[in-house]
Order: structure tokens, then sequence, then C-alpha cells
């Protein structure tokens, strides 16, 4: 499940400068945010973005998959990855309809 960093970069390069995209290498994949909040998953060099019905309408023609075996299915981003202005609009997308992460619990000492 490991990835290429230049895979990773790639995708966060497509996604454009008013967006900031930070990422999380975790389990041999790589988890990606945007504002705190998880929009899509890279798993094997292909690009899984977590599934919202604003997306679904965005992107038309789903193509669903599981990003690792066990996994829920998530939206498989193929050519597309191609189309920064497409890509951005769909992690937006993503990123509005997705709830705010839960605060992290303090760990007693």
């Amino acid at each position: 499940m490991a990835n290429d960093q230049d895979f990773v970069d790639f995708v966060i390069d497509q996604v454009e400068n008013g967006c900031q995209v930070s990422y999380r290498h975790m389990f041999g994949g790589t988890s990606l945010y945007l504002n705190g909040k998880v929009v899509a998953l890279i798993c094997d060099n292909q690009l899984f973005v977590t599934p919202t019905a604003a997306g679904r309408e965005y992107i038309g023609m789903v193509v669903e998959a599981p990003p690792f075996p066990g996994a829920m299915n998530s939206f498989l981003i193929e050519d597309e990855i191609e189309d920064a202005e497409w890509l951005t609009e769909l992690f937006v997308l993503t990123e509005r309809e997705l709830p705010a992460p839960k605060p992290k619990k303090k760990r007693n000492k």
C-alpha cells in the first residue's frame, strides 16, 4: 500500500493555492486534510475521496472502491486528477459537508 512521494506531491500540487492541503502518512497510505478534515486518501498511488452527497453530484458517474481491504467505499478519482480546477472544487465541496474534527482528548501522564 506504499505511495510514491512524487504522486502525493503531484496530487497536492494540483489543488489550487486557495486551499491549503496537508497530508500525513499513516498505515501505508496517505491521508489528505483540508481545514483539519480528511478529504481524501492515497493508497497504492490511487486517489480516493471521502464520499459526500455534494461530491457524488459534482462527479456525476462515480466510481466507488475501497482504498484498502476492509475499508468502506470511497470515490476513486482517476483521469480527473489532471484537472486542477476540478479537483480543487471537489476537495472544497467535500470539506464543506464533513463534520468538524473531534477535539483531541488530553492524555494523562
